[in-house]
């Protein structure tokens, strides 16, 4: 019923195949990549010579060999599998009539073997990098059906499995199947947490290339299902209240003693053509940060401690203290608390562009610094991925807009932030992005230290899964409502 679609890749394994056509189940396997054209003797074992395995062309021709009714897609070889599981892949597919089924699974590595959750799939998990895990079953007729009716995949380089996936997800059923089918890995290696260089790839200018295929799939994608935006904006509105200064640098903190002291510092330092001040959220904070702000501002009047109402509130909900209060002014300014602004002028020149460039919210680029500010790669983050005509398209693909963000505060109490602690400025420049202008500043003005307290540094897997099925679901809300504006 199955034929196995391996990519022969760096990980390729070739006693693979072999072990594979073992099982029953098993018709067929379709090597992808390569030069071996013979299959070695064995006519179940078929070579699809091609250059790059995540080709457009490769994933048309892989569609068209298909005889079985379901392929398995193995996105890498060094993994154990069993008939039994298996058969539970094609068991939960039959009987679900889901399309596209992938699981849990689990890693070889130096503490033993430990599991892997996968997320479950929704409208909003248009992700490029979402992980399905190493082995994915699809319905060879629900592949065709979807190429049929919405196009053969074009002549991407990298972007045709992630073509064909969306293209399946318009009409069919993404299952998770939560139990673990596989066990990947040789027991040799070291369980880390997420490298800096894969949390930053998609704005690596090095895959500038590879970015822009994906932001095309992304966006026919969002333009089948009725959710792509036109570049068209409503104007900023003229704010009605009075504010008692023109910027407010806001930054939420909770038992940041080390830091916090620089980041107020760094705030005071800019010089600018307008009143302005410093909100500083502390968040109940038990390790003499709140003694410290209590210092400060006996010293400046510029800086006002805000200590929200309750306890227990996340980042988000320290924001919408911040933006409510008495204290903030015309345009809300990001200043996280173990962060720097990259000069004096940073202020001035977020403010000029709100000012003058009829924009909601405006973004800088950062250089990313270790705790010791020293520059670590991938260095400048500038986001140059993003345009004033698809931006605010591709924002629903990638995961995250950039810093430091200010904001017009009338729109920002329109809408407030969502109480989170990840995720919550992801989730507003959705929102105001929808409606409105989005601007970009592409120097450096911001300082982003990645250090042992960043909330996603050395995520496990669960919490992992927790940050990415949240801006999942982001997402999901925001192309139900783009949808809503074409009705």
């Amino acid at each position: 019923m199955v034929t196995a679609v391996i990519p022969q890749n760096a990980a390729y394994d070739a006693d693979f195949p072999g072990r594979l056509l073992r099982f029953s189940a098993v018709e067929h396997v379709l090597l992808i990549g390569g030069n071996n054209t013979t299959g070695g003797g064995d006519n179940r074992l078929e070579v699809l010579p091609c250059s790059e395995p995540s080709s457009g062309s490769a994933w048309n021709a892989i569609v068209d060999r298909i005889k079985t009714p379901y392929f398995l897609y193995f996105s890498r070889c060094d993994l154990h599998l069993e008939e039994r599981p298996l058969d539970r892949l094609l068991s939960t597919a039959q009987d679900t009539g889901a399309s596209w089924v992938y699981a849990d699974y689990s890693e070889a590595n130096e503490y033993g073997i430990c599991p892997h959750p996968v997320v479950p799939y929704q409208m909003g998990s248009i992700r490029d990098d979402f992980d399905f895990g190493p082995l994915v079953l699809i319905d060879s007729s629900a592949a065709r059906s979807a190429l049929k009716k919405y196009g053969r995949i074009p002549p991407y380089r990298w972007a045709g499995f992630y073509d064909l996936r969306l293209k399946i997800a318009t009409d069919g059923e993404l299952f998770a199947l939560p139990e673990s089918l596989s066990i990947v890995g040789t027991g040799k290696e070291r369980k880390t947490g997420r490298e800096p260089q894969a949390h930053f790839a998609y704005v690596d200018p090095r895959n500038s290339d590879y970015q822009k295929e994906m932001e095309t799939a992304a966006t026919e994608h969002l333009k089948r299902i009725g959710a792509w935006l036109a570049p068209r904006f409503n104007d900023v509105p003229v704010a009605e209240t009075r504010f008692p200064v023109e910027a407010s640098v806001v930054i939420p903190v909770r038992n940041r003693a080390r830091t916090i002291t620089e980041a107020i510092q760094s705030a005071l330092s800019q010089k600018t053509d307008f009143p302005f001040n410093v909100l500083v959220v502390d968040n109940y904070s038990t390790d003499g940060t709140a003694d410290i702000l209590s210092a400060i501002a006996s010293r400046s009047t510029l800086v006002k401690t805000i200590t929200p109402e309750r306890e227990g509130l996340s980042i988000g909900g320290c924001w919408n203290a911040a933006i409510f209060s008495a204290y903030c002014g015309r345009y809300a300014v990001q200043l996280d608390s173990d962060d720097l602004y990259d000069g004096d002028d940073v202020l001035q020149r977020l403010v000029d562009f709100l000012r003058t460039r009829n924009c909601a919210i405006v973004v800088g680029s950062y250089t990313v610094v270790d705790a010791d500010l020293h520059v670590i790669k991938p260095g400048l983050i500038d986001h140059r991925e993003w345009s004033d005509s698809n931006g605010r398209n591709n924002l629903l693909r990638v995961n995250g807009i950039g810093a430091p963000r200010a904001f017009d505060t009338s729109l920002l109490r329109r809408f407030g932030f969502p109480d989170v602690g990840y995720g919550e400025d992801y989730a507003v420049a959705l929102r105001l992005s929808r409606e409105y202008r989005v601007g970009r500043i592409y120097d450096s003005l911001y300082l982003c230290r990645r250090w042992e307290q960043n909330t996603d540094s050395v995520l496990s897997v669960e919490k992992r899964n927790l940050y990415n099925a949240y801006k999942d679901r982001l997402r999901t809300i925001e192309i139900l409502a783009r949808q809503r504006m074409h009705e």
